[in-house]
């Protein structure tokens, strides 16, 4: 049901740009939904969770004074991109001023990178087990559109008057259904076994285009969407 969703990005992104509410209300709104990736990519970028936090939060604070979202364009491309390239850009900087703090110091200082093997002075050899910065920007973007499609189809249920449906059959729709017998189901919703398999795929179907929903918002293009999708499971799937 793509016509309840919300605005796109894309569109939020062309209402940002302004200094009044309905501006920052749609940037707001945009910060929100991309909170969690930008913590995950900081936190891999080698900063402690509370400082991965505050940088977030200063992060978004840039955005929120305007004129840097005013760079993004539909027609580049998926949002997801133009901020991950951005977001490169402030922790790069937010890095050089540190290292600038710390020389006009006057204090010198040994970087120990705790992530990393060191095999004589100013020689280290990363550790290949560690997830890539960009790579947990990706998988908590790809979790958290999930999880955004997941409770707008919740919604959309719960106002079908299908909440007892919907309550019954999400195992399935998350890892929880491996461990959950649909005869447990069958016999809350008072349906066969076979009935219940059916339902469960026109949910998995209904989720899908769910997420997909989700997708269209975030590119410029409708051939990107696919490409997207595909971005997402390879995201999962690390």
């Amino acid at each position: 049901m793509t016509s309840s969703f919300h605005d796109t990005r894309w569109t939020l992104v062309s209402r940002s740009r302004g200094d009044d509410a309905q501006a920052r209300a749609a940037l707001s709104e945009l910060c929100a939904a991309y909170y969690a990736p930008v913590v995950a990519f900081l936190r891999r970028d080698g900063r402690a969770e509370d400082v991965a936090r505050d940088l977030a939060h200063d992060f978004f604070a840039k955005l929120l004074e305007g004129g840097t979202i005013d760079g993004a364009d539909p027609l580049r491309g998926k949002f997801r991109s133009y901020l991950l390239t951005v977001l490169k850009r402030f922790a790069a900087n937010q890095r050089e001023r540190d290292h600038a703090a710390k020389r006009g110091g006057g204090i010198a200082h040994a970087v120990l990178d705790g992530g990393s093997e060191q095999t004589g002075a100013g020689l280290q050899i990363a550790d290949t087990s560690i997830e890539a910065p960009d790579a947990a920007f990706d998988r908590e973007w790809a979790l958290t559109l999930l999880a955004r499609a997941l409770a707008q189809l919740e919604r959309d249920m719960r106002d079908d008057g299908k909440s007892t449906h919907f309550d019954a059959l999400k195992p399935w729709l998350t890892a929880e259904g491996d461990a959950v017998p649909q005869s447990e189901a069958a016999a809350r919703l008072g349906m066969s076994i076979e009935a219940v398999k059916v339902a469960v795929h026109r949910l998995r179907k209904r989720f899908r285009e769910a997420v997909k929903a989700e997708i269209v918002q975030t590119v410029g293009q409708a051939g990107d969407v696919k490409e997207e999708m595909e971005a997402l499971m390879r995201a999962l799937r690390k």
